[in-house]
């Protein structure tokens, strides 16, 4: 509990939940939201709200959109013949600013790991497998992070699909095991694209 009182108190003990922010930054981010014009603070809170009120899942895979289709499904000039499968929308992100992948995308929404209790009845795996079987894809990506249960996820999605005419790929370990996509840097990506490999 902050000893500043009433609102700033609540402020400081909200921005405090925010995964990475300490007590001190957090109490540094509302100091810093005092000093900033009402504008600048107001502008903040209004694209929250708009986030938690526009921003919903993707119909067809499942990344952050604020139209039944996000910007990729809707693009005619991908590739859908070739469909990269990541765990969240932030993994997504990190592909695309590589500028390499071409195609089109499905979001897990998740990894498969069990001691945390997430099965794949959680994950949007079965979306996943009927939009293979009615899609035209060549090469399916497996993009999930080199974790153990990111390998596990892959394997499990891989033998799922391994009954259709289809290319299985995984991206090269260009991307170190055990870290994530979402901190990897542009040529890392770039690197693990280009050198997918077949599973």
């Amino acid at each position: 509990m902050s000893d500043h009182g009433g609102a700033v108190s609540e402020l400081v003990d909200q921005l405090g939940r925010l995964p990475g922010i300490g007590r001190k930054s957090a109490e540094r981010l509302a100091f810093h939201l005092l000093r900033v014009s009402e504008t600048e603070a107001l502008a903040l809170a209004e694209s929250i709200r708009r986030v938690r009120q526009d921003v919903r899942y993707c119909a067809q895979c499942f990344n952050l959109s604020e139209n039944e289709l996000c910007v990729i499904c809707g693009d005619h000039n991908r590739d859908s013949t070739r469909l990269c499968v990541v765990e969240q929308p932030r993994d997504l992100m990190s592909l695309e600013q590589a500028g390499i992948f071409k195609g089109v995308y499905h979001v897990l929404l998740g990894r498969i790991a069990p001691l945390d209790g997430i099965g794949p009845d959680q994950l949007t795996i079965d979306s996943l497998v009927e939009r293979v079987r009615k899609g035209n894809f060549v090469e399916i990506i497996m993009a999930t992070n080199p974790t153990v249960e990111g390998d596990g996820t892959s394997l499990y999605v891989s033998n799922l699909l391994s009954e259709f005419p289809v290319e299985i790929t995984r991206l090269a370990r260009g991307i170190t095991a055990g870290s994530v996509l979402e901190y990897a840097n542009r040529e890392m990506i770039a690197d693990a694209l280009s050198g997918r490999q077949k599973l």
